[in-house]
């Protein structure tokens, strides 16, 4: 009897880039799909593209109120242990 074939492991991430083309063109195709896609698809579509041609934008911060609320405050601690 042959031993087991011993499976190669999937590069899911080269599998996905091998499909890119055909899958910026099809949310291109939603993107400018008009009337025959709901408008929400095409919104979310074009998103997509932008996102990816572009980058996110960045995100932006609430700012903080006149009396100090929703305030950000980053504390930075260094420890330093001494040799004995």
């Amino acid at each position: 009897m042959a031993a087991p074939k011993k499976q190669t492991p999937i590069d899911l991430g080269s599998l996905a880039r091998a499909h890119t083309v055909g899958m910026v063109e099809t949310l291109a195709g939603y993107a400018n799909g008009g009337v025959l896609v709901e408008p929400d698809i095409r919104i979310r579509a074009i998103s997509m593209l932008l996102d990816r041609g572009w980058g996110k934008p960045a995100q932006t911060h609430q700012h903080t109120g006149a009396d100090g609320a929703n305030e950000i405050t980053v504390i930075l601690r260094t420890i330093v242990e001494g040799k004995k």
